[in-house]
């Protein structure tokens, strides 16, 4: 049987989507892998795996039969500030290993998440255009860009079936924050339940793009159960569910939280947003593979007070 496996199971994006997967292929199909064990009681397969260590991720592949890879593993934007050359180390030299595996026919498709970090201050930031100008000025952009290039160079020499989401900030309520740009749309909800106030590191008029995490998992296993023939795109498609401000989002909070208040306290994230897209084409996916979200902000405020009021508990 061909299995999949998802490298960096532990993230915020790879705790949700090893849960679909798993409920959507069975737990016996679905390996995880990361640097250190699960912290929560993940059901099914797990190995701890280096992923700069080729030969351990070869040898978990082979040792699971495995046919298909999600590769989230990565620093992300602010902690890549702090860290740059251990940042690039980590984010390219990990895809770099899982192209090789597609390369050498250890696998048969690889997932590889991208991200808005890849355009630039030169970029339009309105309806950002699929394909533009694109000149990150951040080593997290920068490692991000370079991937895309890379996964399209394994197409295009080797023919390696590698497929990618330019992904938005994505939002999770069973995850906190985890060292992102778009970290404030997480924590704002935590605060607002716990404390009744948040203080923003962003401006309150910084629009961004955004996805509800449950949209974000489906499209990455909808873009991997596309016919081939429909991808066109072999570096980073653009997906987007909605743009909103830190103000607009305080004001659908309040229709919830009527004494809630927010504050701002700009630090250096705002000169990594400011070179971000304000909002996004995806025009592409949509006709290509039929991407569509699911969620809005309206949708998005509901479920996330919700589900922290009833899932989990606030510290």
């Amino acid at each position: 049987m061909n299995n999949i496996l998802v490298i960096g199971c532990n993230g915020q994006l790879g705790t949700e989507l090893i849960a679909f997967l798993r409920e959507l292929h069975g737990q016996e199909r679905v390996i995880g892998a990361d640097i250190r064990k699960p912290v929560s009681t993940q059901q099914g397969t797990f190995e701890v795996v280096d992923a700069l260590d080729f030969n351990q991720i070869r040898d978990c592949v082979q040792k699971h039969h495995v046919k298909e890879v999600y590769h989230l593993a990565a620093i992300l934007s602010v902690n890549s500030e702090k860290n740059p050359l251990g940042s690039w180390d980590l984010n390219m030299k990990t895809l770099l290993n899982v192209l090789e595996l597609g390369r050498q026919g250890f696998i048969n498709k690889i997932f590889w998440p991208g991200s808005i970090a890849a355009f630039g201050p030169s970029t339009p930031r309105e309806n950002t255009p699929q394909n533009t100008l694109m000149d990150p000025n951040t080593s997290y952009g920068i490692s991000k860009l370079a991937g895309e290039r890379w996964c399209d160079y394994y197409y295009q020499h080797y023919g390696v079936d590698v497929r990618s989401l330019r992904y938005p900030g994505i939002i999770s309520y069973k995850t906190g924050p985890g060292g992102g740009t778009t970290d404030y749309a997480i924590d704002i909800f935590f605060q607002a339940i716990k404390t009744g106030a948040y203080e923003c590191f962003l401006k309150g008029d910084t629009r961004l793009p955004m996805m509800f995490i449950d949209d974000a998992v489906r499209a990455a296993v909808e873009l991997m159960q596309a016919p081939k023939e429909s991808i066109n795109v072999r570096s980073s498609y653009n997906i987007t569910a909605m743009s909103f401000t830190p103000a607009e989002l305080t004001r659908e909070i309040q229709k919830h939280l009527p004494s809630f208040k927010t504050t701002y306290a700009p630090d250096s994230r705002q000169n990594i947003a400011d070179s971000w897209p304000a909002s996004l084409d995806d025009s592409r996916a949509r006709a290509e593979w039929g991407w569509s979200p699911k969620k809005g902000l309206v949708e998005l405020v509901e479920t996330m007070l919700q589900k922290i009021n009833n899932h989990t508990s606030v510290s």
